[in-house]
């Protein structure tokens, strides 16, 4: 069996249970070592391989989970993160159903998850926002052309911007230009959850800036909306003027 499990965001206790478990059982491990925290494979048993796939393309990751198989081994792709959020797990997982190969996927605790946690921040307040759009800014990576930053800024909503670190002059151009104001709060998050972690409150219009006076220039997360701010509705859920299914409102 082939099991691609997300990491999570960089500490080693951030996995997920059964994360750990797989990392604990398998024979083979092919992780990704340009991002996930080393110390996770502490969790490996004696005698496990251990790939690093920085220096391996799509066909050499394939090669290995092939040959593995035909021994009957255990292998764990270990991705950071969650799998699902630029995991580029969709591409492997079509060619191993093309050669017949079981896999299952386990969760993690996303990036941004991570970084919410480091901000103390909660993405979803009444009256402020209740979207969280991921997004990236176009690189190598192309980006459809109805997802290009502007565009979404316009909704105002709560947005986490991936893989956009050495892009930061332009991508504030484009948030202002979709709708943000030039003082929207702003915030970056550098490697949530490791030792390193550094953790930057700005606004929109001195991202840049404040990423180049920060030391940041990769492996960080933009947040940019009004849940940075200190204006906000209570919620309704435990409101006790508010009735719902397990609780009468109070007279």
């Amino acid at each position: 069996m082939i099991y691609f499990v997300g990491a999570g965001p960089g500490a080693p206790d951030l996995i997920t249970v059964r994360g750990k478990e797989k990392l604990g059982s398998a024979d083979v491990v092919i992780y990704a070592g340009s991002l996930v925290n080393p110390a996770l494979l502490s969790y490996t048993k004696e005698g496990c391989t251990v790939y690093d796939s920085a220096s391996m393309t799509l066909e050499d990751v394939i090669s290995v989970m092939l040959r593995a198989s035909e021994e009957q081994k255990e292998i764990v792709r270990l991705h950071t993160g969650d799998p699902c959020i630029y995991g580029a797990i969709r591409e492997q997982m079509d060619l191993l159903d093309r050669h017949g190969l079981p896999y299952e996927v386990v969760p993690g605790v996303s990036s941004f998850i991570g970084a919410a946690a480091a901000l103390r921040a909660e993405l979803t307040l009444p009256d402020v926002s209740q979207t969280v759009i991921l997004t990236r800014m176009e690189g190598r990576t192309p980006v459809p052309e109805a997802e290009e930053i502007s565009r979404l800024a316009a909704h105002g909503a709560t947005m986490v911007v991936f893989l956009s670190t050495t892009m930061l002059d332009e991508l504030k151009d484009r948030l202002i230009k979709g709708g943000y104001a030039a003082d929207s709060p702003a915030a970056i998050v550098y490697k949530a959850s490791w030792p390193d972690q550094k953790v930057v409150l700005t606004t929109v219009q001195d991202i840049a800036r404040a990423a180049r006076e920060n030391g940041i220039h990769k492996m960080a997360l933009i947040f940019v909306g009004g849940f940075l701010g200190d204006e906000y509705s209570r919620s309704k859920l435990y409101d006790p003027s508010f009735t719902h299914l397990f609780r009468e409102a109070s007279k």
